[in-house]
C-alpha cells in the first residue's frame, strides 16, 4: 500500500509531499525511545532505499543499515547490504564498521552470508575494500570446503577488485590452483573462473600459461557434447555457449600452442565449430541462432589470432561470405569486420578477394551506414596489385553518395591505393583530381601535398600532369584545392603544354587569374608565387603579370602577406636580371623520401596507438606477397617510385635516412642508441621457429613474452626492403633505457644494407613504439642480422636477443614462363655447380593448397600447367641485388605414400640455389 500510495500521487508536488511526511515519519522512527525490532528496521530502511531509487535524497538511517548487517536473518541481511551498495560512498565514516560485519559474514562459512558480502564488496569495489579484503578472497576461491555458489561470487569479486585496483591483488599460491577451477564439475565455477583468468593472463600470462591446456580440454568437451548433456547450461539447443565464448576469448590471450597434441585437439574443436555452422538451425528461435553465431564468430577470431592453420583460415573466409548477404544487419556487420583482418593473412587474402563483388554490392545497396563504412574497410584490406584500379573505381564512386561522417577516412584510402599500387602514374595523377572533384572539401593538405611531390619527384608524368590539370581548371567551377594543385603544377611545369596553341602561356596565366578572385588567402598567395614562376618560364607574359602586380588589390591588399608578396615579385621581376631570375625561380628538387604523413592520418583518425596495433601490422598488407612500392631515398639523380610511408613537402616528419652506410663498431652494424651496449643475450627461445615462420611470409608477431611484444610489417621490391617493427610494451610500466640494436657479421655487413631510424628510450606502459628500417641487398647472402633489445623494467635490466627475418628469398621477384621457356631455362642450368637437390621427410601435412601458398610466399612465381606431372610444383623468378640479378628455377616433387618431398633449384650461381633450398626445405 505504501508504494501504491507514491505512485498514486496526483501532482509531483502531492508525491513530494507524501514523501516528506513518510521520510519525517521514519526519522522519529529512528529518534524514538523505543528500540524497532529487526523487522520494522528492515522495514524503515527498505522505504528509505526506494525514496533514494526515485530521486530523492537520503541523508539518515545509514546506521540502521549497518546494524542490520550484524542480524542472524536472511531478509534483514540482504537489504542492509543492498542499502549499503547503494548509497554508502567509499569515503564513509561507516566502512570500517562495514568492512568489520563483511569480514565476520565471510568467516561464518554460511555460504549465504558469503554471497552477500561477495555482492557488497563486487557492488562498491572502492579502492579501501580492495585493500582489506584483497589477500582474503582468493584464500575462498581455491579452498577445498567453499561450495560452488561462494566460488563464483568470490571468483567475480576478485575480478572486480582487480579490475579497480589491480596493484592491490596480490599473485601468489592461489594463481597456480585458481588454474584449476577451470576443470571443476559446476559450469558455473569454470565460467566465472574463466573471466578472471583471462583478466589475469592478459597482464601475467607467464603466470597462468598452464590454463591454455586445461581450456582447450573444457572447450573439447563442451563443442563434442550434445545438448542433452549439458542440460541446465544448454541455451536454445547451444552448449554453454557463455562459457565457450569466454574459453575462446582466454585463448587469444595466447600463441598458438607448442604441444602437439593440445594444438591438434584445439584445431579439432575449432573445426568442429565451423562444422555445426553449417548444419541446420535446430530451432527457429533468434536466440539460437545468436548463442550458435556468437561461439562461432570468437572461433574465427581466435583462428585469425593464431594465423597459423591455412585451411581454417580459408574455411573460416567462406563461412564468413556465407554472412555477407545474410538478412540480419548485425551479422553483416561483424562478417565483415573480421573480413577485413583475415585480408592480413597470406593464408586466406585470395579467398577474402573472391567477395569483391558481393562487398561493392553491400556499399551501393547498404542501408546501416556503420556496414558501409565496413565495407569500405574490407576493400581497402583486400586490395593488392591485381585488382587496385577496380576498388577505387568502386570507391570513388560510393565516395559522391557517401555520408558525410565517413568521407574523410575514403578519400584518405583513396589516396594511399592509388599511390601504393599505381603501376602508371598517369592513373595515379587521374585518380587524385577525380578525388579533389568529386570530394575537395574532405582532401586534406596532405592528399595534395603528395601529389605534388611525386609529380616532382617523376620526370615521366610531370608533361601530362601539366596537361591534365590545365583541362582540368577549364571547368566553370573548379574546387579550390584543384587551383592549388593546378597552379603549383603549371608553376613548375606549364612549359611543357606551352607549345600547344590552346595552352600557351598567357591561356595558361588567364585561366590561373581567372580563379584568383574566387579564392581564399593562402591560395592567392600560392597563384602569386606561380605568377612570378611564369614570369621566368615565359618573358612574353612578363608584362602582363607585372601589371598584376602592380595593381591596387594587390600592392595594397588588405592582407600582409599578399602585400609583402605583391610588392616583393614585382621588384623581383623588375631589377633582377634574367640570369638571377633563373636562379632564384628554377625547378623545384626532388622531395626526400618520409614518413607518410597520409598514412599518419588515417591511424589517428582510427584511434590512438596501443600494443593492440601491432595486430594492425598485420591488417597493413603489402603490395603483393613480397611487398610494396620501392622504399629508396628520392635523389636529384635518380628518381626512385614514392612509397607509401613517403611524406609530402617535409611536413611534420624526420629527417631523411642516411643514405650512406652506418658506422659500426666490431661485430655491431647499427647502434644508434648508447655508446657502450651491454654484452648481447644469446637468441631467446623460440627465436629459431619464428624464424622460420617468416620465411614465406612479412606480417606478424616475431616475439612475445610476459613484457615485450615484436611485430613486424615488411615490404620488399627488387633489391630494396622496408620493415617496420613495433615494440609493444605488455606491462602497466615504462620501459627505461629501451635499445634495441641490430648486428651482423662482417661479411653479412659487407652483402646487407641496413639504416634505421632512432626509438624513443621511454616506452609507457601498454604503449608501442615503430622503428622503420631500410634494407638493401648488395649481393647473396646466407646468415640473418640479430635484433638485440635491452631496457630496464622495475629496476631490473632485461635482455633479448631474436633473428631478425631478412633472407634471401625476401628479394625475389616473380616471373611467369610457358611450359617450353621453363624446360629449355631448366637445361641450360644443368651443371652440377647450378643445381642443388635434397629429399627430405614431410614435417606437415602435405595440403595442396598449403604448398602452393607457401611457394607464392617465398616470393617465387607459381607456373600452372608446366610440369608434365601434375602432382608436382614448379616455381620461377629472380633474386635481385646491387650488383647483378641471379634466375631462379624451383621444382617441388610430393610422394603421399612415402610422405616424403624432392626438392630441385637450380641458379646461375651455387651459394644462391644452396641457400634457397636450405630456406624453402623447412617449410615442408
Amino acid at each position: 500500500m505504501y508504494l501504491c500510495s507514491l505512485f498514486l500521487g496526483k501532482s509531483k508536488e502531492a508525491e513530494i509531499k507524501r514523501i516528506n511526511k513518510e521520510l519525517a515519519n521514519i526519522r522519529s522512527k529512528f529518534k524514538g525511545d523505543k528500540a524497532l525490532d529487526g523487522y520494522s528496521k528492515k522495514k524503515y530502511v527498505c522505504k528509505l532505499l526506494f525514496i533514494f531509487l526515485l530521486g530523492h535524497d537520503i541523508d539518515f538511517g545509514h546506521m540502521e543499515a549497518v546494524n542490520l548487517l550484524s542480524s542472524n536473518r536472511y531478509t534483514e541481511k540482504q537489504i542492509g547490504y543492498l542499502f549499503i551498495s547503494v548509497l554508502v560512498n567509499s569515503n564513509s565514516e561507516l566502512i570500517r564498521l562495514i568492512n568489520n560485519a563483511i569480514k565476520n559474514d565471510l568467516a561464518s562459512r554460511n555460504p549465504t552470508f558469503m554471497g552477500l558480502a561477495l555482492h557488497c564488496i563486487a557492488n562498491v569495489g572502492s579502492r579501501e575494500m580492495a585493500e582489506a579484503f584483497a589477500g582474503e578472497i582468493p584464500k575462498i576461491l581455491v579452498a577445498g570446503d567453499t561450495m560452488d555458489s561462494v566460488k563464483q561470487s568470490a571468483a567475480l569479486c576478485l575480478l572486480r577488485l582487480y579490475r579497480t585496483s589491480p596493484d592491490l591483488v596480490p599473485m601468489g599460491d592461489w594463481t597456480s590452483r585458481v588454474v584449476h577451477l577451470l576443470n571443476d564439475q559446476h559450469l558455473g565455477v569454470v565460467t566465472a573462473a574463466t573471466s578472471l583468468i583471462t583478466t589475469l593472463a592478459q597482464k601475467n600470462p607467464e603466470e597462468f600459461k598452464t590454463s591454455v591446456s586445461l581450456a582447450v580440454s573444457r572447450l573439447s568437451r563442451i563443442v563434442t557434447s550434445a545438448s542433452t548433456d549439458l542440460q541446465d547450461y544448454t541455451y536454445y539447443f547451444v552448449p554453454a555457449p557463455w562459457l565457450s565464448v569466454k574459453l575462446l576469448r582466454l585463448l587469444q590471450c595466447y600463441p598458438p600452442p607448442e604441444d602437439p597434441a593440445v594444438r591438434g585437439r584445439l584445431t579439432e574443436c575449432l573445426e568442429t565449430i565451423l562444422n555445426k555452422a553449417q548444419e541446420p538451425p535446430k530451432s527457429k528461435k533468434v536466440q539460437h541462432s545468436n548463442a550458435k553465431n556468437a561461439v562461432l564468430f570468437e572461433a574465427i577470431s581466435l583462428i585469425i589470432h593464431h594465423d597459423s592453420e591455412p585451411n581454417l583460415l580459408v574455411r573460416a573466409c567462406n563461412q564468413l561470405g556465407q554472412f555477407l548477404q545474410h538478412r540480419e544487419t548485425n551479422l553483416r556487420y561483424l562478417a565483415l569486420e573480421s573480413m577485413c583482418t583475415l585480408a592480413s593473412s597470406e593464408f586466406s587474402h585470395e579467398a577474402v578477394k573472391t567477395h569483391i563483388e558481393t562487398v561493392t554490392n553491400a556499399l551501393k545497396t547498404e542501408r546501416d551506414v556503420s556496414v558501409r563504412q565496413r565495407a569500405v574497410d574490407l576493400l581497402y584490406a583486400m586490395c593488392d596489385r591485381s585488382n587496385a584500379q577496380q576498388i577505387v573505381a568502386e570507391m570513388l564512386s560510393y565516395l559522391e553518395t557517401a555520408d558525410y561522417s565517413i568521407r574523410e577516412e575514403i578519400v584518405l584510402k583513396v589516396a594511399i591505393l592509388a599511390e601504393k599500387y599505381a603501376v602508371d602514374y598517369t592513373w595515379y595523377v587521374d585518380t587524385i583530381l577525380n578525388l579533389i572533384r568529386i570530394a575537395g572539401d574532405y582532401v586534406s593538405e596532405e592528399v595534395w601535398y603528395r601529389v605534388i611531390q611525386i609529380v616532382i619527384n617523376r620526370d615521366d608524368v610531370q608533361g601530362y600532369a601539366a596537361k591534365t590539370v590545365f583541362e582540368a581548371l577549364q571547368a566553370p567551377a573548379c574546387h579550390e584545392n584543384l587551383v592549388k594543385v593546378g597552379g603549383y603544377i603549371l608553376g613548375e611545369f606549364g612549359n611543357l603544354i606551352a607549345g600547344d596553341p590552346r595552352s600557351s602561356p598567357l591561356i595558361q596565366f588567364n585561366l590561373l587569374h581567372s580563379k584568383f578572385h574566387l579564392c581564399s588567402v593562402p591560395t592567392r598567395a600560392l597563384l602569386l608565387s606561380t605568377y612570378i614562376k611564369f614570369v621566368n618560364l615565359f618573358p612574353e607574359v612578363k608584362t602582363t603579370i607585372q601589371d598584376v602586380l602592380r595593381s591596387d588589390s594587390q600592392l595594397k591588399n588588405a592582407d600582409v602577406e599578399l602585400q609583402q608578396r605583391a610588392v616583393e615579385y614585382l621588384r623581383l621581376s623588375t631589377v633582377a636580371s634574367t640570369d638571377i631570375l633563373a636562379t632564384v625561380l628554377e625547378e623545384m628538387p626532388p622531395f626526400p623520401e618520409r614518413e607518410s604523413s597520409i598514412l599518419a592520418k588515417l591511424k589517428k583518425k582510427k584511434g590512438p596507438s596501443t600494443v593492440t596495433d601491432l595486430e594492425e601490422a598485420k591488417r597493413e598488407r603489402s603490395a603483393d606477397v613480397n611487398g610494396g612500392p620501392e622504399p629508396a631515398p628520392a635523389s636529384a639523380s635518380t628518381m626512385s617510385t614514392p612509397s607509401p610511408s613517403a611524406d609530402l613537402l617535409g611536413l611534420g616528419a624526420a629527417p631523411p635516412a642516411p643514405t650512406g652506410p652506418p658506422p659500426s663498431s666490431g661485430g655491431l652494424l647499427v647502434d644508434v642508441f648508447s655508446d657502450s651496449p651491454s654484452a648481447v643475450a644469446p637468441l631467446a627461445p623460440g627465436s629459431e621457429d619464428n624464424f622460420a615462420r617468416f620465411v614465406c611470409k612479412n606480417n606478424g608477431v616475431l616475439f612475445e613474452n610476459q613484457l615485450l611484444q615484436i611485430g613486424l610489417k615488411s615490404e620488399f621490391r627488387q633489391n630494396l626492403g622496408r620493415m617496420f617493427i613495433f615494440y609493444g610494451n605488455k606491462t602497466s610500466t615504462q620501459f627505461l633505457s629501451f635499445t634495441p640494436t641490430l648486428i651482423c657479421s662482417d661479411d653479412l655487413r659487407a652483402n646487407l644494407s641496413l639504416q634505421t631510424k632512432p626509438v624513443d628510450p621511454t616506452v609507457d606502459g601498454g604503449a608501442q613504439v615503430q622503428q622503420v628500417v631500410n634494407i638493401e641487398c648488395v649481393s647473396d647472402f646466407t646468415e640473418a642480422p640479430v635484433l638485440n633489445i635491452q631496457f630496464r623494467y622495475g629496476g631490473t635490466f632485461q635482455n633479448v636477443s631474436v633473428k631478425l627475418p631478412i633472407t634471401l628469398n625476401k628479394f625475389f621477384q616473380p616471373t611467369e614462363m610457358a611450359s617450353q621457356d621453363f624446360f629449355q631455362r631448366w637445361k641450360q642450368l644443368s651443371s652440377p655447380q647450378q643445381e642443388v637437390q635434397n629429399i627430405f621427410k614431410a614435417k606437415h601435412p602435405m595440403d595442396t593448397e598449403i604448398t602452393k601458398a607457401k611457394i607464392i610466399g617465398f616470393g617465387s612465381a607459381l607456373l600452372e600447367e608446366v610440369d608434365p606431372n601434375p602432382a608436382n610444383f614448379v616455381g620461377a623468378g629472380i633474386i635481385h641485388t646491387k650488383t647483378t640479378q641471379i634466375g631462379c628455377l624451383l621444382r617441388l616433387e610430393p610422394n603421399l605414400q612415402a610422405q616424403m618431398y624432392r626438392l630441385t633449384l637450380r641458379t646461375s650461381k651455387e651459394t644462391v640455389s644452396q641457400r634457397l633450398c636450405e630456406l624453402l626445405s623447412e617449410q615442408f
